[in-house]
């Protein structure tokens, strides 16, 4: 299975990188560095009293997604990143010294795209442009494999399902009896 995702990535490498790419990849990537991007959008949306719930789930879903994602499976599965398998000369970011299994930035961004979609599918739509572009930049940066990709947006949607069970049962409901 390895191999699959070595010619997927080495494909990427060799038939889609050039100057604008290069350029642009890591400054994608940058916006999942800890789901910042997705903060700020829960923190600029929370301005907005119809926003609130999604703001809050949002917050809450990146949290158990840290917690579940990076935290526990990432080192429970120890999986090495493509990057420290086959030395890339000319890595364009600072290479990760976490491990590979579940992309974060996936699993963020994929969360928080689902929460945004099931509260405003005019925002949501757009967020998983956004979440999808994010994921690839891992492929094209060299620092993930597809099924970290793939295990990361499942696990993210996974979790903003979670996410959201949870803050209509639990946090929003004692609002409601308040």
């Amino acid at each position: 299975m390895q191999e699959i995702e070595f010619e997927i990535l080495d494909f990427i490498r060799n038939n889609l990188r050039n100057g604008f790419l290069d350029a642009v990849m890591p400054m994608v990537t940058m916006c999942g560095n800890m789901g910042i991007f997705w903060v700020a959008i829960a923190l600029v949306i929370s301005a907005k009293a119809k926003y609130r719930k999604c703001s809050i789930t949002m917050l809450i879903g990146l949290i158990i997604g840290v917690l579940i994602g990076n935290l526990i499976i990432k080192n429970a599965v120890q999986r090495d990143r493509p990057c420290w398998i086959v030395e890339i000369q000319d890595l364009l970011i600072a290479n990760p010294q976490d491990f590979s299994f579940p992309s974060g930035h996936t699993l963020s961004s994929f969360c928080a795209a689902s929460i945004l979609c099931h509260y405003d599918k005019r925002l949501g739509i757009p967020s998983f442009g956004v979440a999808v572009l994010i994921a690839f930049s891992r492929l094209y940066l060299y620092v993930h494999f597809p099924t970290d990709i793939i295990g990361g947006a499942v696990l993210g949607v996974m979790v903003a399902c979670l996410s959201v069970t949870i803050t209509e049962k639990y946090v929003f409901k004692r609002k409601e009896v308040d």
